[in-house]
Order: structure tokens, then sequence, then C-alpha cells
């Protein structure tokens, strides 16, 4: 499976577009190829945890104006290059959400 390596998220219209870096062999190898993805919120200080991992086929798409300010701002260098943004547009097929309360227990939502 194709690794991507850091990237940015938004969740728009049941789809992932995911901001990474643009050179390398990550970009090329993820498209139309299965990818598997996950994040969470545990380093926040939220009550509210989370964790989401999931995979489907990604593709580069062009991100609209409101995408790219709702990705957050972007780093200037990668692993000593400058950054050079591409995004990805994954619609996940398998997911599973965990969702967690205080640290005496947690409950887990599965989704497809």
């Amino acid at each position: 499976m194709p690794v991507l390596g850091p990237a940015r998220h938004v969740v728009a219209d049941g789809r992932v577009l995911l901001r990474l870096q643009a050179t390398g062999e990550h970009l090329r190898a993820g498209c139309g190829s299965v990818v598997a993805y996950g994040t969470d919120n545990l380093d926040s200080g939220s009550a509210a945890l989370w964790s989401v991992q999931f995979t489907g086929t990604a593709r580069t798409v062009r991100p609209t104006d409101e995408e790219l300010v709702r990705s957050g701002p972007r780093p200037h260098r990668i692993d000593g290059e400058d950054f050079r943004p591409a995004c990805m547009c994954v619609e996940p097929h398998f997911a599973t959400v965990r969702t967690m309360s205080g640290s005496e227990g947690h409950s887990a939502r599965h989704t497809e």
C-alpha cells in the first residue's frame, strides 16, 4: 500500500481531501491506488476524544478556495524541501471510528 507521508485533511461531501507534498514518489504512488489514512485528536486536551482510520482509492483533485482555507496554514518546508502542495481526494470505503471519554473507558463505532 502506498505511503503518503504527512498530510492535512478536510472532510467535505463524504470525501476526505488530503493536502500533501507534491514532490517525490508518494504522490505518484497514491494516484489511483488504495490508500490508508488515520487521524485523531488524542493530544488535543479535549474531553471528547476520537480516532478515525479508513481506506479508499485516491485521486488528485483541485481543491476549492474554501477547502484550501479550511485545511489551515501550510508548512514552509518538509524534509528540507520547499513545500509544494498537492491535493488528493479519498472516498472512504472501509472506516473505523472510535470515540473515547475520560480515561476509564471508551466506546467504539464501526462503519463501512
